[in-house]
């Protein structure tokens, strides 16, 4: 049997990401989440969402896109948009390990501002500081997408650190119509079937 998922994030804290689908959950954190955003990575990075391709998602007008000139200055303005409490959330693009002092910055920051942080990081590349840390990939769902059911990509979230509870893995899918995650039953394992009751 599989634990409840931790999520949405724990406010006032710092959570990390990686995987191929982490813009992804990054993406659906920012639609959980009620107030201003704000994403700042480094100008170089490709990955920078674009507002208007997340509108199915929640409204662009949230979301403010800060671009920085190196993992530095990310951190800084990270810092003192965490620390002012007026976002929601603040996405971090790192690029380089976090040291244990820039990890607990960080936290001391969202503690202060009672702000949510995610650190979009390189697999491997985790601070000891994170309250939790996720990886985030597609699944491939050999079941034909209903036409009047959900339209986003199914993906396996896993917690894989968690200072808080347990550990779990998750098939997950964002329900463009509901505008809510939906927990995805593996294949052949939906409510019904023989090996699941209900």
């Amino acid at each position: 049997m599989t634990s409840p998922m931790p999520f949405p994030l724990r406010p006032a804290r710092v959570h990390e990401v990686c995987g191929p689908s982490a813009t992804g959950f990054a993406a659906i954190c920012c639609a959980g989440t009620a107030g201003p955003l704000l994403w700042v990575c480094e100008g170089w990075q490709g990955d920078r969402p674009d507002p208007w391709g997340l509108a199915g998602i929640f409204d662009p007008s949230r979301l403010l896109i800060a671009q920085s000139r190196d993992q530095t200055d990310t951190l800084a303005v990270a810092e003192e948009a965490l620390k002012d409490g007026v976002l929601a959330l603040v996405v971090i693009g790192v690029t380089h390990p976090l040291n244990l002092r820039e990890g607990r910055r960080l936290q001391l920051a969202a503690k202060e501002g009672r702000t949510i942080g995610l650190c979009l990081i390189p697999e491997g590349m985790g601070s000891n500081a994170a309250e939790t840390r996720w990886h985030c990939a597609p699944v491939f769902d050999p079941r034909p997408l209903d036409p009047e059911g959900p339209d986003s990509t199914l993906m396996r979230w896993e917690i894989i650190k968690n200072k808080s509870g347990t550990t779990g893995a998750w098939h997950v899918r964002w329900n463009t119509k509901a505008h809510r995650l939906d927990v995805v039953s593996p294949a052949g394992l939906g409510p019904g079937a023989a090996a699941v009751p209900g």
